[in-house]
């Protein structure tokens, strides 16, 4: 499965689903808009690679990759 963490820039994608079980950082992701079947637009990348920035619902939302690896992308 393809995750958030390998999207690249510019691309648009859907979230097939949140990994884990309830874990705080699931929930916390889900709480940002991120939710399966949510559209993401994939924004920009910081110089470093971390964080991305994405919109998500109309607005934009920056998350480390360290948790966007939870988040199960459609191909």
């Amino acid at each position: 499965m393809k995750t958030l963490q390998e999207a690249q820039v510019g691309e648009t994608v859907v979230v097939k689903k949140l990994k884990g079980e309830d874990s705080a950082l699931k929930r916390r992701v889900m709480d940002m808009g991120i939710t399966k079947g949510s559209k993401l637009y994939i924004r920009k990348v910081a110089p470093l690679g971390d964080p991305v920035e994405i919109t998500v619902r109309g607005y934009e939302l920056s998350l480390r990759k360290e948790d966007a690896h939870i988040v199960e992308i459609e191909d």
